[in-house]
């Protein structure tokens, strides 16, 4: 069966720009099928009738806007690429704000040829574009109010909070949520995780709390995300070293009990978790001892099976030289292996291992 041609639609107010597209592009059918509109009303019944893979849009346009028809091509199309043309500038500073969205963006006037090369490469799947609508967020959503320099307030329903972001001409003037307003009614809103979101088009707030622009509020609130998942992350790493440090104390402990040659914590598999013990600079050994106490919990879980038992929660094994005593940790995939002299003080090692049981589970 033969692949469909790929559907790409261009959609601006500006006439005498969608009639020279339509002329140029249309050399390439054999490539892609154009529709060429200059309204976004127009855009909107289209889309109503027939998916496109590509959308070439401006956002200043009258009746519907870029944003609005973006808005549908979510609801409808959501894997559709999208490329936003702007007739504005693009200064260093909006440059770093808009390179982490999910659009890719095209500036007025630009050659056809590079338009053409940009549809070529975002049917293609190129590596690297950027622009399905299905993952578009809220920072690409203000760039769109921005770069199209629109009046309208932007309302987003978080998890349990609301807010609404003002827009004067591209500028964001005020911000606010039930408990703030200004900058950090915005930084936290951008903090969100998801959501929904509501355009209302040549809304006014009743006063204005924000003067810095969009392209620094942007960037401040990439920095603030990043700083906090990196804050996050350190907090996550400590707490990880803390919960290691606890259970080599709990191994220790048991290590230094008279006669204790080996304290491991291991998976079933036998991969070594934790050890304490006379291998501590020989891993290969550590290794090989998480092998032996497998297998030997492998035999007794198969011993079990014929005796109609279940798993192992504890066995006590005493040789001739050797004591060896495993316990399994509840609700985990582990198990904690002693293994000492034949003199050691087992009920001393059963007590202190049935102690930290509990505290072993929650630490893994």
């Amino acid at each position: 069966m033969a692949e469909r041609t790929k559907r790409v639609l261009i959609v601006d107010d500006e006439e005498d720009l969608t009639w020279s597209l339509s002329k140029k592009l249309s050399k390439d059918k054999e490539l892609f099928e154009l529709t060429c509109l200059n309204s976004g009303r127009e855009a909107m019944e289209i889309l109503n009738q027939v998916p496109f893979d590509l959308v070439i849009t401006d956002v200043r346009m009258p009746e519907v806007s870029g944003l609005e028809l973006l808005v549908k091509i979510k609801e409808l199309y959501p894997r559709t690429k999208v490329v936003i043309m702007t007739a504005y500038g693009t200064s260093d500073v909006q440059k770093a704000a808009t390179e982490r969205g999910c659009f890719s963006y095209v500036e007025k006037p630009f050659e056809i040829n590079d338009l053409r090369q940009l549809i070529i490469d975002a049917l293609k799947e190129q590596k690297g574009f950027k622009g399905s609508v299905a993952d578009f967020q809220l920072s690409d959503i203000i760039q769109l109010n921005c770069l199209g320099r629109l009046t309208s307030a932007l309302h987003i329903k978080g998890e349990d909070e609301e807010g609404t972001i003002f827009f004067q001409e591209g500028n964001i003037i005020h911000a606010q949520t039930a408990h703030s307003q200004g900058e950090p009614a915005f930084y936290h809103m951008m903090s969100w995780k998801g959501g929904e979101f509501t355009v209302l088009r040549n809304q006014t707030p009743e006063r204005q709390t924000i003067s810095r622009g969009w392209q620094s509020l942007l960037l401040e609130s990439m920095r603030r995300i990043d700083e906090k998942s990196d804050f996050a992350r350190q907090i996550q790493e400590k707490e990880k070293q803390q919960r290691q440090r606890r259970i080599h104390q709990i191994l220790s402990k048991i290590y230094k009990a008279g006669g204790v040659e080996h304290a491991l914590l291991h998976s079933r598999a036998g991969f070594p978790f934790f050890y304490e013990g006379n291998f501590s600079e020989r891993p290969e050994m550590i290794t090989e001892l998480g092998s032996q106490v497998s297998a030997l919990v492998e035999a007794a879980e198969k011993s079990a099976v014929f005796l109609k038992g279940a798993g192992l929660n504890f066995t006590e094994l005493i040789f001739e030289k050797r004591i060896f005593i495993l316990y399994k940790i509840p609700g985990q995939d582990a198990y904690l292996a002693v293994i000492g002299k034949e003199n050691v003080n087992s009920g001393f090692i059963r007590l202190e291992i049935k102690k930290n049981l509990a505290s072993l589970a929650e630490l893994l």
